[in-house]
């Protein structure tokens, strides 16, 4: 890997061989690739871009891959980015856009931290892969191990969506249904892991799922002429991709490559949830440094069904320094949104839906100014969903 330095721990910042399998620190912090990125500028230019292939592999010199034929890949990547004036107009955010992951292989944005993690677990000689999922991450993992033909392990809850436990079944993955939710799935995980020498890719315990989903923040800022967006909404669970847009706007603002002031601030994210699981909006309220896991977690949005994050702590120091905020929406409001997104042409999943209502409570409280130029970042389509049924508009 020319330009992957280290593997470095998110909280006491030791360091670790990139070409060594590696789960936690220590100290139990999840590990960050890290690039010489020094060696990047000089090497590689955004002009470059323009003749590469259009899919999230094109930003090849910031990812954890060394070799070409190495790559396991179905297309993912550079998804469009939907500017949506009258939606915008309606809530009153004047610039809002749509980061639309729903047309991604497998239908969310999962396909991006398959591709990377698969592609650099077979580098790295995993056998069979293991990982829990609240579903989508399931689907997608079981895909792109068939198209790498390296055996998949998926964990889910039995109430997980009936879609993706098909998904997983027809891909040749093994599924193993547990009574509970995706905490319960990885605990099963991670002791049948470490007996069967299994690759452990559950969420954070490798570090190369993140590096995947970082492309959401690379592409974002490509498809705005490289300026970001004033503010990034971002359906909450397991957080990898919160993680990925923070860590892809600090290499990207590194690089040198956004426009604007070298000392713009970056996007501010925001973290929304369901208010039936919301551990990470409840110790942001509480001005906490980590997050407690949330008891009896329910809500229709599967993905974001997701009690005790591993990063909390990570996705809280996100927050502060990009000077982000955190909200939860109810279920009902959930499924009315995505009538109203649907009423606009977008057919979105229900994480993804949650952040209508979010954008709405931001514009209501003077969070969110009117001008400024806001992503709404929708994981997933809606067909994925078809037992989450929208609400009508209420009546007058």
């Amino acid at each position: 890997m020319p330009n992957v330095t280290h593997l470095e721990c998110s909280l006491c910042a030791q360091r670790f061989a990139a070409n060594q399998i590696h789960n936690l620190c220590s100290c139990g912090g999840a590990l960050l690739v890290r690039y010489d990125l020094d060696s990047v500028r000089k090497t590689w230019t955004r002009d470059s871009l323009a003749q590469a292939k259009p899919d999230l592999w094109r930003y090849w010199p910031v990812l954890p891959v060394n070799r070409r034929e190495s790559v396991v890949s179905l297309g993912e990547g550079m998804t469009p980015l939907i500017e949506t004036r009258r939606l915008g107009a309606a809530v009153g955010a004047k610039d809002l856009w749509v980061k639309d992951e729903g047309l991604n292989p497998t239908g969310t944005f999962k396909a991006r931290g398959a591709a990377v993690g698969i592609s650099r677990a077979r580098q790295l000689g995993a056998t069979t892969i293991a990982l829990p999922t609240a579903g989508n991450a399931g689907a997608a993992w079981a895909a792109y191990g068939a198209r790498a033909g390296i055996p998949v392990v998926v964990a889910m809850p039995k109430d997980a969506p009936s879609q993706t436990q098909r998904e997983v079944a027809l891909y040749g993955a093994r599924l193993h249904l547990v009574d509970g939710n995706i905490s319960h799935a990885g605990a099963w995980v991670n002791e049948r892991a470490a007996a069967e020498g299994w690759y452990d890719a559950s969420t954070f315990k490798e570090p190369y799922r993140l590096e995947g989903k970082k492309t959401l923040g690379l592409e974002i800022a490509e498809q705005l002429d490289w300026r970001a967006p004033d503010v990034i909404l971002y359906p909450t669970g397991g957080g990898v991709g919160l993680l990925g847009l923070w860590k892809a706007f600090a290499e990207l603002r590194a690089l040198g490559w956004l426009r604007g002031a070298d000392d713009a601030p970056l996007p501010r994210l925001v973290v929304v949830q369901a208010a039936g699981c919301a551990p990470v909006v409840r110790a942001w309220d509480a001005g906490a440094q980590t997050t407690a896991p949330w008891e009896d977690a329910a809500t229709v949005a599967a993905g974001l069904r997701v009690p005790s994050p591993l990063a909390g702590g990570l996705m809280l120091r996100a927050l502060r320094e990009t000077g982000g905020t955190a909200l939860a929406v109810e279920d009902d409001v959930i499924r009315r949104a995505l009538g109203d997104l649907a009423r606009a042409g977008l057919w979105l999943s229900p994480e993804g839906a949650a952040l209508l209502p979010a954008l709405r409570q931001l514009r209501a409280s003077g969070w969110l100014r009117a001008g400024e130029r806001v992503v709404l970042l929708n994981t997933g389509s809606g067909l994925v969903y078809p037992d989450v049924e929208p609400l009508p508009p209420p009546t007058s």
